[in-house]
C-alpha cells in the first residue's frame, strides 16, 4: 500500500468519525447543555491523551505549552469549538458540515495575508468562488437564512485560525501533547460557557451518558487518525480527503435526523469543495515546482 493511499484512508476514517461525533453531539444537545458537552468531551480527551503521553514517557506539561503560538493555537481551538458545537445544537447537521468545508479556503486566505505566502490569480479566484459557495449555503438576506448559521461561520473561522497558527508553529512539542492541551482547553471553555449561560449539569439518563462516552471515543480515535494521516504521503493529497466529511454528514443527517439538504446547500457545498480542492492541488504543484528549482540551483 502506497503512503498516499494509507494517509488518505486514515483521513477518510477520521472524517467519518468526526461526522459521527457531530451527530452524537446533536443528539445529546436536547438533554445536555452545550457547555457541559464541550467540558466532558475535553475531560475524556485529556485523560486519554494524558495517559498516552505518560505511557510513552512524554511529560504531560512542558514549558513549550506556554509558547505564545501554542497558546494562540489553543485559544483558536476553544473559540472554534464553542461556536461549532453551538451551531450543531441549533442547525441541521448538513448545514454545519457544509460551512465547515470552507476551512481550507480561509487558511489559504490567511496564509496569503498574514504569513506572506504568494497566491496567484488562480487561487485568489478559487477563494472568491469558494466564499460565494458559502453565501449560497447560509443565504443571507433570503427567506431561507437562519441567523444561527453565523455560529457555524464563527466556528469555522476559529478552526481555520487554529490551522493557520499551526502552519507557522515552530516548536518541539509533540502532536499528541498539543492535542492533549487542546482537550484541556475545552474543559475550561465548556465550564466558562456553562457559567456565562447559567447552565448546570443535571442527572441524565444512562442513554445520554452512553452517547457521551461514544462521542469521546470517536473524537479521540478521529484525532489520532488525523495525527497518523499527516505522517504519510503528500500533505496536499492527504488533506484533500478532509472533504469526505460532507458525504458522511449527508448520509448520517438523512438516517439519524431525517435531514434533506436543499439544492442551494448542495450546490454551495459542491462549489466550496471544488474551490478548496483546486487550492490544495495548485498549492502542492507550486511547492513541488519550487523544490525542483531549488534542487537544480
Amino acid at each position: 500500500m502506497s503512503e498516499n493511499i494509507r494517509g488518505a484512508m486514515l483521513m477518510i476514517t477520521a472524517m467519518g468519525l468526526f461526522a459521527i461525533e457531530d451527530a452524537l453531539i446533536k443528539a445529546m444537545s436536547s438533554s445536555l447543555p452545550s457547555g457541559a458537552i464541550i467540558m466532558l468531551i475535553g475531560a475524556g480527551g485529556f485523560i486519554t491523551f494524558g495517559g498516552w503521553c505518560l505511557l510513552r514517557g512524554w511529560p504531560i506539561w512542558t514549558p513549550e505549552h506556554f509558547n505564545p503560538r501554542v497558546l494562540a493555537r489553543t485559544g483558536c481551538e476553544m473559540f472554534g469549538t464553542i461556536f461549532f458545537v453551538t451551531a450543531l445544537t441549533l442547525l441541521p447537521l448538513t448545514i454545519v458540515s457544509a460551512v465547515i468545508q470552507a476551512t481550507p479556503l480561509v487558511v489559504a486566505l490567511g496564509a496569503a495575508l498574514f504569513l506572506g505566502q504568494k497566491v496567484g490569480w488562480r487561487r485568489w479566484l478559487a477563494i472568491m468562488v469558494g466564499f460565494f459557495g458559502v453565501l449560497l449555503i447560509i443565504r443571507p438576506g433570503l427567506d431561507g437564512f437562519q441567523p444561527a448559521t453565523i455560529f457555524a461561520v464563527l466556528g469555522m473561522t476559529g478552526l481555520a485560525l487554529r490551522d493557520l497558527v499551526t502552519r507557522g508553529l515552530n516548536s518541539s512539542i509533540k502532536g499528541y501533547q498539543l492535542t492533549m492541551q487542546a482537550f484541556v482547553a475545552l474543559i475550561f471553555a465548556g465550564a466558562a460557557l456553562m457559567l456565562v449561560q447559567g447552565q448546570t449539569l443535571e442527572p441524565q439518563e444512562p442513554k445520554i451518558w452512553l452517547l457521551l462516552l461514544l462521542a469521546v471515543f470517536f473524537s479521540i480515535v478521529a484525532y489520532s487518525a488525523i495525527v497518523s494521516a499527516t505522517r504519510y504521503g503528500d500533505a496536499a493529497t492527504v488533506s484533500s480527503f478532509r472533504y469526505s466529511r460532507m458525504p458522511f454528514a449527508l448520509i448520517i443527517g438523512y438516517i439519524a435526523f431525517d435531514e434533506r439538504a436543499d439544492a442551494l446547500t448542495l450546490i454551495g457545498a459542491a462549489i466550496v469543495i471544488g474551490a478548496g480542492l483546486f487550492t490544495l492541488i495548485r498549492e502542492a504543484r507550486l511547492a513541488r515546482a519550487s523544490q525542483s528549482q531549488d534542487a537544480t540551483v
